[in-house]
């Protein structure tokens, strides 16, 4: 048993079951024992990789994108520049070094970092050491904003039910011999889940994250009234359904409850949720991530970094392209949404 999983199993010795967003909040952010509190888990030795620390071509056209976005606004002489869960900080340092070329962006913008981790702030503050921390997003000023969150959302502790003839069975944690287990709560009708009736069977598992509308709400608010934009990059889909919880250690998918605090957990990201809590901000259609960074030119990207290569780094800047791009990789199960104030149009690769 790891040292969380004895902490959670004394707390459900004294006060009954838990639900797995509380569970997914202890083994992620618990102060002393954490999965994202005592640990760098990015990386190929970390536990899972993700797509700046793939290749410098994700962040180099997300931050073109994200400066057109800002010419196309009429160029705002001071502006919130914002990355939620910044990893190492390799996609914002790579936004503010393919941005140097666009003439006052750079000079205009304040770089915001919205990170829990003390480890992670720590790595963040050698490669983007002017920026400004918060501990959630509420924190960011008042004025236009132009964000990134990649692969944010999917950490964000969810609950789960399971569909009944008499209602919705919430997914629990409890102890069976002293060992965590799943189990299920009584059936009762759930408000939140009224609009999944008609589009769901008895049996079926639907997933809610509480925290998800308030941080898009919070978005939409400084977006819709003071201008800027949002790209929002997660895997997941249009309407939850399915059981998605996965936990990931040394690269490998383990047992949910098997390493409390040692495995990164995340679940797929409900991209409906978004497009509804980002009021009064507007959103773009969801594209895939393969296409939005194929319209934001990241093939020609590729040729020209690729002129300067050969041998092995020339095979694995090839991998990392088709890695980002391809639908059999990373291409088509992460998505892209954008937020951008009604009178404006979506940020380049995306579409109304």
């Amino acid at each position: 048993m790891t040292p969380l999983a004895k902490v959670i199993a004394a707390r459900i010795a004294r006060t009954g079951p838990m639900s797995m967003a509380e569970y997914m909040a202890e083994c992620l952010l618990n102060p002393e024992h954490g999965y994202y509190a005592t640990r760098d888990p990015l990386g190929r030795a970390g536990d899972f990789i993700t797509a700046p620390e793939i290749s410098q071509m994700f962040g180099e056209v997300l931050g073109l994108a994200l400066a057109q976005t800002w010419m196309d606004q009429g160029c705002p002489a001071s502006f919130t520049l914002a990355e939620l869960g910044p990893g190492r900080g390799t996609l914002m340092a790579d936004i503010l070094r393919a941005t140097t070329s666009v003439p006052g962006f750079r000079a205009a913008a304040q770089v915001h970092l919205v990170e829990a981790s003390p480890v992670l702030r720590a790595k963040q503050a050698k490669v983007v050491p002017d920026a400004t921390w918060h501990d959630d997003i509420s924190a960011l000023p008042d004025q236009p904003t132009f964000l990134v969150a990649n692969e944010f959302f999917d950490a964000l502790p969810i609950r789960q039910f399971t569909r009944d003839a008499a209602g919705w069975r919430e997914h629990i944690v409890g102890l069976t011999d002293g060992a965590l287990t799943k189990g299920l709560s009584d059936a009762a009708p759930i408000a939140a889940l009224d609009h999944r009736l008609g589009d769901t069977q008895p049996g079926q598992v639907v997933e809610l994250c509480p925290a998800l509308p308030g941080v898009v709400g919070a978005l939409g608010a400084v977006i819709g009234a003071h201008g800027g934009a949002a790209l929002i990059i997660d895997y997941g889909d249009w309407r939850s359904l399915g059981d998605t919880l996965q936990a990931i250690a040394d690269h490998k998918p383990v047992d949910p409850l098997a390493q409390p605090g040692e495995a990164d957990l995340t679940a797929h990201v409900d991209f409906e949720t978004i497009a509804q809590a980002c009021h009064p901000a507007a959103m773009s259609r969801v594209s895939t991530q393969g296409v939005f960074l194929e319209r934001l030119g990241i093939t020609q990207r590729a040729q020209m970094l690729a002129q300067r290569l050969s041998g092995p780094a020339l095979d694995q800047h090839i991998a990392a392209h088709r890695r980002l791009t391809h639908p059999d990789e990373m291409g088509d199960i992460f998505k892209v949404i954008g937020i951008y104030p009604p009178t404006a149009t979506p940020p380049p690769g995306l579409a109304q």
